[in-house]
């Protein structure tokens, strides 16, 4: 693929943010929500060329107005994070999906990031799925994947803990049950019960997006074994900077290079704030995590 990478040179990677770093996200009283202007800014001045989208208001939902918007700060649009209800047999995620898609289409983003949410808020919780529910699920991704391709974009499943496809095993249950492509989330996977570096050893034809952050794997133990919510840990500091934490980053990246993945690799490490943060503030953490994942790239 011949798209620059985030530092403008040929493509030996695509590097993109997530406003999700800087602590923006769609889960009621998830913390301090920074404004747009200053995570945007922030993308630019570390030296990112585009994003996902983050959550519903945090970009423009008028096409032209957010690309007016990315454009002003030098971004261009990934894609974005979207939860939906895949597994309830009385709801048809098709029409919403379709909404999205005129917007992909207006803004030139090429990546839709299915989740498959309980219809709980947050993610601290999640039901059991029996095998109803799974088929359900399963049939709606082949569904919304064929949806997304009428449109030339690619539709990615994330697993994400405190949804109906978080475990190893839903994993595999995807996997064996739906042609849908997954989105590497190196975080999510590994604190699901899923080794991330394994999966793409086993299975990089089935990744087209990639969500690289690491993880305090004590801190994850807590959520794993219930000594802490998912929420708790994230505000403990369980996402770490590249090359700080516990996820094989360089394996993972390996793996994919030699499988020619020519996806986006979005910078991830969800935060939760306090308040508005004193200094510098989570722009500093991005920054490590670009330095980190350029040295790694740079490896023969």
């Amino acid at each position: 693929m011949s798209s620059p990478d985030a530092f403008g040179s040929p493509a030996v990677a695509k590097i993109a943010g997530a406003p999700i770093s800087w602590g923006v996200c769609e889960v009621p009283g998830w913390g301090y929500q920074l404004t747009p202007e200053r995570v945007l800014t922030e993308m630019g001045e570390v030296g990112l060329v585009a994003t996902e989208f983050g959550p519903d208001g945090f970009l423009p939902s008028e096409p032209a107005a957010m690309a007016s918007v990315l454009s002003s700060h030098g971004l261009h649009a990934v894609g974005g994070f979207t939860p939906l209800l895949l597994h309830a047999p009385d709801h048809d995620p098709v029409p919403e999906v379709r909404r999205l898609l005129a917007n992909y289409e207006a803004s030139r983003a090429g990546t839709l990031v299915l989740s498959a949410i309980t219809g709980l808020d947050g993610y601290d919780s999640r039901p059991e799925l029996d095998d109803a529910g799974w088929h359900t699920l399963l049939a709606n991704l082949d569904r919304l994947s064929k949806v997304a391709e009428e449109h030339g974009v690619h539709a990615v499943l994330h697993p994400h803990v405190g949804t109906m496809v978080e475990t190893g095993d839903d994993v595999r249950r995807v996997l064996e049950g739906s042609t849908v492509q997954l989105c590497l989330d190196t975080g999510h996977l590994l604190i699901g019960g899923t080794d991330p570096a394994e999966l793409t050893r086993q299975a990089p034809e089935r990744v087209a997006h990639t969500h690289l952050k690491d993880v305090d794997l004590g801190l994850a133990r807590q959520v794993q074994d219930g000594r802490r919510s998912y929420t708790e840990a994230v505000r403990a500091g369980m996402y770490r900077p590249l090359g700080t934490g516990d996820v094989d980053v360089p394996s993972i990246i390996s793996h994919l290079r030699r499988r020619g993945y020519d996806g986006w690799y979005v910078l991830e490490q969800d935060t939760i704030l306090s308040e508005v943060p004193h200094g510098v503030g989570p722009v500093a953490d991005v920054h490590a995590s670009i330095s980190y994942l350029r040295s790694v790239l740079a490896r023969p």
